[in-house]
């Protein structure tokens, strides 16, 4: 179905997902034609995203909703079946670009076997990804490296810098802007000075 084509009956409404701040998701509808787009810069372990919840809230009947690829939507085949369900059962399309698939509610069997296989395999991929990551882990140290995870965002002085402005009052908000951290990670580097 083209973009023109559901427009006629409803809105096509877009969905974008990466995992960081850092990441780009301007390739993920790129050259497709919508009406709104939601995009989340979160992880896909859940559903509970803000702007999936706004775009949850915001599809009426008649409207597609339109995504990259179901591991965009959701990570594992649960949270994907649940939400492409609950959306169709309320009329709205949902359309994955990558796998080529619609889903409209009155989908036949092989619909729903299609996206609970390719849902499956979403899911074992991301499996795999973990596995790997934490045999690397485990590798390095057995072989004496010490795995220290993700490289400090802050060097030491900034990361002084930013406790002494947190002590002295300054708005933590603010300084997490300005810093170009999140208010999680100050409050990390807060704690570590009380540790």
């Amino acid at each position: 179905m083209t973009a023109a084509a559901a427009r006629a009956k409803g809105q096509v409404i877009g969905y974008r997902r990466v995992s960081s701040v850092d990441q780009n998701e301007a390739r993920q509808l790129e050259n497709v034609e919508v009406d709104k787009v939601f995009t989340d810069k979160a992880s896909g372990k859940d559903t509970n995203r803000p702007q999936l919840q706004r775009a949850l809230e915001y599809l009426r009947e008649g409207d597609t909703l339109l995504v990259h690829s179901m591991d965009r939507l959701a990570r594992n085949l649960d949270d994907l079946r649940s939400t492409v369900t609950g959306l169709t059962g309320r009329g709205v399309k949902v359309q994955f670009i990558k796998e080529s698939l619609i889903f409209t509610g009155e989908d036949s069997a092989l619909s729903r076997l299609l996206l609970s296989v390719m849902g499956a395999f979403a899911e074992f991929e991301r499996s795999l990804i973990r596995e790997r990551q934490r045999e690397g882990i485990a590798i390095a140290k057995a072989k004496g490296d010490v795995y220290k995870g993700r490289k400090p965002s802050l060097d030491p002085a900034k990361a002084d810098a930013l406790r002494k402005r947190a002590a002295a009052g300054e708005n933590k908000a603010a300084l997490a802007r300005e810093f170009g951290i999140s208010r999680a990670a100050l409050y990390v580097y807060l704690k570590e000075a009380t540790a």
